[in-house]
Order: structure tokens, then C-alpha cells, then sequence
């Protein structure tokens, strides 16, 4: 897929675990973050889920919105922020639609099994709601101190 930097960021509409529908288009107006991360409850969508836990207040203090995004039930993501306590929303894509849209359902191999999956990526899109930087296979350590870093540089 092509990048989506300086592209208008695909809208989308998705069940959140606050048990309300989120549309993209609700934040026009303040800095959101989008990570989108395969399942809750693996070692490395935990440990991201943490770091953005861990750095939630100085998103929140420079009024940005922190949203993740994975294919799980919202039921499953109701126990993976209860365990974690995680302050944010965590969106429930079961049909991939947001997935597909910003092209991070990819085909997967994982021990010579192959299978459609999330390519753990990351968006950052302005309060015009322009994609401004995105993340794509990302690695987890470090990521969410660097996009921490790049909003404040260039949006704040």
C-alpha cells in the first residue's frame, strides 16, 4: 500500500469499550493517534498497550487522542484493559473494515502457517484530520516514546 501521509484519514465507525460507537470523524479538531496491534493478550500487543498506558498522560496533557484498534470482541477488550488498566478506547474491527482502509490487513506467515492479519501499524492524524505520520510493521520498543516525540515537534 502507499503511504497515507497528507491524505484526508478514512473515516470509520466502530464499536469502542466504552460501549459506544466511535466515528473518526468525532475527533475533527484535536490530534489523534490510531495504533492499530493483531490481539489483546499477547506478549507484544500487551507490552504496547502498556507503554501507551505508561505515556497516556503526556498525550492527554498536550490534548491528544490515544484510540487502539484490533479485530478482537469488545468483551475480550473489556478484560485486557481491566487487567492492564488501560485509560483509553480500544475499538472493536471484528469485520476489518478500518483494518482494510488504512491497509494494515495484511497476509501473515507466522511457522509456515499463513493467514490474513494486522500488520501492527501506527497513524497520526491532525485536528484537520490529515494523516501526518504513520508507522507501518512496527517494532515495538521505543515506538511510543518516538511517536510521543514527533507530536510534540511537529503538532504542538
Amino acid at each position: 500500500m502507499t503511504t497515507l501521509i497528507g491524505e484526508t484519514a478514512p473515516n470509520f465507525s466502530l464499536p469502542a469499550s466504552n460501549k459506544e460507537v466511535v466515528h473518526l470523524a468525532d475527533y475533527r479538531g484535536k490530534n489523534v493517534v490510531i495504533y492499530f496491534y493483531p490481539k489483546d493478550m499477547t506478549p507484544g500487543c500487551t507490552t504496547e498497550a502498556c507503554d501507551f498506558r505508561d505515556q497516556y498522560k503526556a498525550f492527554s496533557d498536550i490534548d491528544v487522542v490515544v484510540l487502539g484498534i484490533s479485530p478482537d470482541p469488545l468483551k475480550r477488550h473489556e478484560s485486557f484493559i481491566e487487567k492492564h488498566g488501560l485509560p483509553f478506547l480500544l475499538l472493536s474491527d471484528e469485520e476489518h473494515q478500518a483494518a482494510e482502509a488504512y491497509g494494515v490487513w495484511k497476509l501473515k506467515k507466522n511457522f509456515g502457517k499463513e493467514y490474513m492479519g494486522i500488520e501492527r501499524s501506527t497513524f497520526v492524524i491532525d485536528a484537520d484530520g490529515n494523516v501526518t505520520k504513520e508507522w507501518r510493521k512496527v517494532k515495538v520498543k521505543g515506538h511510543v516514546e518516538e511517536v510521543l516525540q514527533y507530536i510534540k515537534d511537529t503538532l504542538v
